[in-house]
């Protein structure tokens, strides 16, 4: 086990409030994984703990994972098994795994040193909070900051339903910070096709998400989006909203103009890219 370095803080040292679980889910992201390990290595608040699940990768993750964690500063472990997906892995993850506060980190995503020990502090003075984020930096593959979410994303502090169900925006995986035991309550659903959004809504219904407007992680971006993928995530998130309506009490008329402003978003977007017969038929909807 590597020596701790003398300007980090283990949370495992701290009050239960302080200590905070870390899982990694790794699938075919060799390339970009190690990377991700050590920007967990260097937080300035170490984790209790670091749970790396390889998700069936088919590539040569699970030996350069296996290979870092031996420079682990804190307790870790890697489980490496067949293909599930990723809500399922995230849900594992989260069965084994203890700590009050709880993250993940795709393989492919950075956090910035002081990530954690941000976060932290923001859900310590946000007791109705269920969870924290902030902006993220997008990157390229070669870690190049190509955009960041502070140009163009509209998020909010407190009562995220608006944001979620009218603006449609909604925090990015590597910025959140979740309290264990609202995200417990629910978990992520392994039918659903978009992991983050549907759990959003839910968590959403029973309290606050407190914003950190500063950018302290970053997303991977690999190839440019295409309207394919926007096509994808308009659907997958038109089919979480129509999960979580009666959970957030919404009436058909509220769900049908949450979907017809969702329809809209999208259109634009596809528009944006160049598609006008996709386009065209989410405006007819």
């Amino acid at each position: 086990m590597a020596q701790q370095h003398p300007s980090q803080v283990s949370s495992a040292g701290l009050p239960d409030a302080a200590r905070v679980s870390v899982v990694v889910p790794s699938y075919n992201h060799a390339p970009f994984v190690a990377a991700a390990l050590r920007s967990v290595f260097r937080q300035t608040l170490q984790p209790a703990e670091l749970l790396v699940i390889d998700d069936g990768s088919a590539d040569d993750s699970p030996r350069v994972v296996e290979k870092l964690l031996k420079d682990c500063p804190f307790t870790c472990e890697l489980i490496a098994r067949e293909n599930r997906g990723l809500c399922a892995t995230l849900n594992e993850g989260l069965s084994k795994t203890r700590g009050p506060y709880f993250a993940y980190l795709g393989s492919d995503d950075l956090w910035l040193p002081g990530f954690l020990a941000a976060r932290v502090a923001l859900l310590e003075e946000r007791e109705r909070a269920v969870l924290a984020y902030g902006h993220a930096f997008l990157i390229d593959e070669r870690g190049e900051v190509v955009d960041c979410t502070s140009d163009w994303a509209d998020y909010s502090d407190g009562d995220a339903r608006a944001m979620l169900l009218e603006r449609t925006i909604a925090p990015m995986s590597p910025t959140v910070l979740y309290r264990r035991a609202p995200l417990e309550r629910h978990g992520w659903n392994e039918r659903a096709r978009l992991e983050d959004y549907e759990l959003y809504l839910r968590l959403s219904a029973g309290g606050e998400f407190a914003f950190d407007p500063r950018a302290l992680s970053a997303w991977r971006r690999h190839t440019s989006n295409t309207s394919r993928d926007f096509v994808w995530m308009i659907e997958a998130r038109l089919e979480a909203q129509a999960n979580v309506a009666d959970e957030l009490g919404l009436s058909a008329e509220e769900l049908r103009r949450y979907q017809r402003a969702l329809n809209f978003a999208g259109a634009e977007d596809l528009l944006r890219l160049g598609d006008k017969a996709q386009a065209l038929r989410f405006l007819r909807r």
